[in-house]
Parts: structure tokens; sequence; C-alpha cells
């Protein structure tokens, strides 16, 4: 069904926007009007798609990820809607009257829609990859087979809170170093580009002997001033095309096998990777998710084509008849100590035990080895910053006190 944006007016007089479903135009307004809305403005909501072939799991509405971020806190009020005993459509429409994102409330009124024509709840939330991946669609298809939706989606709600909570804290460690790096290129930059041509100008004009390193310095600020077009046109253009690469599957092994490598952030970034294979595969066995499947999910989400690569190979040694441990062992990717819990697990029936276990354990390392990192990251940069911020001090200083030694002799 259509979404369309709409402006109007209400019965005191003020105006209203927002958007809603129908068939038509006319269907929109006649909702609205029976909602005292006089509608001013109405139009199809861009980027709307009808797809006649409903095996095509892809998205009726091509937008942008806004909203995102509120996907587990939505998550957890359905799940308490449900144990409620609230029908699914019913608390679809609670989350629609109270959803502040326009991109997830036209979310929630299509998978609203599906639902009333009869699709499944999972066969609906796959039309919206952007919002709901592939682990979230399959805990939620093995959680409407067993009749456990309610306690699926509490399950999931904690997993992508635990998630968004992971990802917060290495980004508020790295916060600092980044806003480090940005302020001495733009202080670098400033210099280089106004203040030390100036000075040099005053320098020549004294017809003294330049030194060597104000000669260096000489260049690099001619170079800059000149070809400063070309240097952010290359960094926009590796850019564009490192993101192009990354579509490729071998050149997104290689680049995350170079990440790997990095002394101290290659650890920090391997134990993220361990952290969310645990998480996710325990998440999906206790929901039901047979592990055949669980792994072939998590191989997609666990954010490393390396750790992939080790997922996909222990999905095959699984059907030819082996356990999950031994090829993690073999891999030399995976910590031996997640290879012997995850075996111990397997002998004793108590696989998601274990494998929340190892995120726990992780979680703590993670937050560990990310204050490792900012406190080997943030006095590099400044030293850094001292030494480019000293050469430029002392390459514009070496002839200014030339000049004032010339001038002293002179005088007496």
């Amino acid at each position: 069904m259509p979404v369309y944006d709409y402006k109007g007016l209400t019965a005191a007089g003020s105006t209203k926007a927002g958007i809603i479903d129908a068939d038509s135009p006319r269907e929109a307004r006649l909702k609205l009007r029976s909602q005292n809305v006089l509608v001013t403005q109405i139009e199809e909501r861009a980027g709307t798609v009808r797809r006649e072939n409903q095996k095509q799991k892809l998205l009726d509405f091509r937008r942008s990820a806004r909203g995102k971020s509120e996907v587990p806190m939505y998550t957890r009020q359905l799940a308490t809607l449900l144990k409620a005993g609230i029908p699914l459509a019913q608390a679809m429409s609670a989350l629609i009257e109270q959803c502040s994102v326009p991109d997830l409330e036209a979310c929630f009124r299509d998978v609203r829609e599906k639902l009333t024509q009869g699709l499944g709840f999972a066969e609906a939330l796959a039309y919206h990859p952007v919002y709901f991946n592939d682990l979230y669609v399959n805990m939620v298809k093995a959680g409407e087979a067993a009749g456990s939706l309610d306690r699926v989606l509490d399950r999931l709600a904690d997993y992508l809170q635990r998630q968004a909570q992971i990802k917060n804290r290495i980004k508020a460690a790295l916060a600092y170093p980044m806003v480090m790096i940005m302020v001495g290129i733009v202080i670098v930059f400033v210099l280089m580009k106004f203040v030390v041509p100036r000075v040099l100008q005053v320098v020549e004009r004294s017809k003294q002997q330049i030194p060597t390193m104000t000669k260096m310095l000489k260049a690099a600020s001619e170079f800059l001033g000149t070809w400063w077009w070309a240097i952010l046109g290359s960094a926009v253009l590796m850019g564009v095309l490192h993101r192009l690469g990354m579509r490729g599957k071998e050149y997104r092994y290689k680049f995350d096998a170079f990440k790997l490598r990095i002394p101290v952030v290659g650890e920090l970034l391997k134990k993220t990777a361990v952290s969310r294979f645990a998480v996710s595969m325990s998440t999906l066995l206790k929901s039901g998710v047979p592990v055949l499947e669980a792994l072939k999910i998590v191989r997609d989400i666990v954010g490393n084509e390396v750790l992939g690569r080790v997922l996909e190979t222990v999905q095959k040694r699984i059907v030819e008849g082996a356990d999950i441990s031994t090829p993690l062992k073999k891999s030399g990717v995976f910590p031996p100590v997640v290879g012997y819990m995850i075996a111990v697990g397997e002998q004793t029936g108590q696989l998601e035990q274990m494998l929340d276990q190892v995120a726990a354990a992780y979680d703590e390392e993670i937050t560990v080895q990310t204050a490792k990192v900012t406190s080997l990251i943030e006095p590099l940069l400044i030293v850094g910053m001292a030494l480019v911020v000293g050469f430029i001090v002392i390459a514009v200083m070496l002839p200014i006190l030339r000049i004032s030694d010339v001038q002293n002799v002179r005088t007496r």
C-alpha cells in the first residue's frame, strides 16, 4: 500500500504534518478528513516501490536508515504489548502512533499492511533489511513457529542493546583521538597555507641565506598551496575506490586481514568480532534456530570477512559430520580458549550458556583493550603534532633570528 506525506489544518486551526498509508490520494484525504484534518498538500512518499513478485525479499521503501538506533526500544515495546495479550497488528498500530521518525513509521505501516494481507511477521520484516537484518528476521521466524514471539523479541532487544553499547563504548573512546587528528590537520593547513608564505616573503626580501629546514618548509608550503585540490581529490577518490572495493569479497578479506594485523587495534577488532559471534550465535540457538542456519546468519553479521570464512568452513565441516569446536581450533583466527569452551559446551549440551560466557568475557576484554588503545593513541598523536608544529616553528624562526643577528651587528 502506498504511503503519503501530507500537510493540513486541524479543527483548531493549527498546522499538522505527517504520513498516512492509503490505496490512493483520495482515500488518504478521506481518512484524514475523518480525523478532522483538512488536507492542504499531499503527495506519495518518494522512493515507494511496488513489487508484484512476493519472492523478492527487497525493500518496498528504499530509504535511509534514520531511526535505526530506535529499533531496540520498539522491539522491547512490541514484546511487552504481546505479553499483555494484544494482537500483533494492533501492537504495530500502537508503535506507529508513537513513532517520531517518519522513515521508521513508514516501515511499521508497511509491515502492518502486509500482516493484514496475510503475510507472516518475519516475512513482512524481511522487506526492510535496512532495519531488520537476517538475524532479526530468522529469530522472529523461529519465535513464530514455536509460539514464543514475545520471548524472542525480548532476547532480540537485549541483543541489539548489548551490541549498541559495545559500539558506543568504542566510538566514545576513539572520539577524542579523532578530534585531535582533525584539529591538527586544520592547524597545519592554516599554518602552511596562510602563515608560512607571509613569513617566507619577509625572509626572502632580507636576501639572507635560507636554512635547509626553511627551504624544506617553503617547498612543502608551495606544494600544498598549489596542489591542495589534488590532495583533497585524491583522498576522496581513494575513499570512493575503497567503498567500491569493499563490495567484493576478496578485497574485503584482504582489508579485514590487514586490520587484524595492526598492533593493538587489530586485537581490539578481533575481540569485538569474537564477542559478536558468541552473543549472536547464542541468541539464535536459544530462539530455536538450527545450528547450520545460525552459522550462516552469523557469518554475514560478524563484521569481519576473515572470521566469516572460518565460520563458512565450520558450516561445511558440520555437514560432513564434524563438531563446531574442532575447525575453530584449527583456524588459527579464533582464540584457542573459544574453541575449548565451545567444545565443553557441545559435550555437556550447554552450548548456549558457554557462548554467553565467551561473550561476557570478551566484553570485559573489549573494555580493557579499548582503554589500552586510547591510552596508546593519545600520546602518539600529541608527540606527532608536537613534531610537526615544532618543525614549522623552528623552520620559520631560524631565518628570523639570523636577520635579527645581522641587524644587531650593523647597529653596532
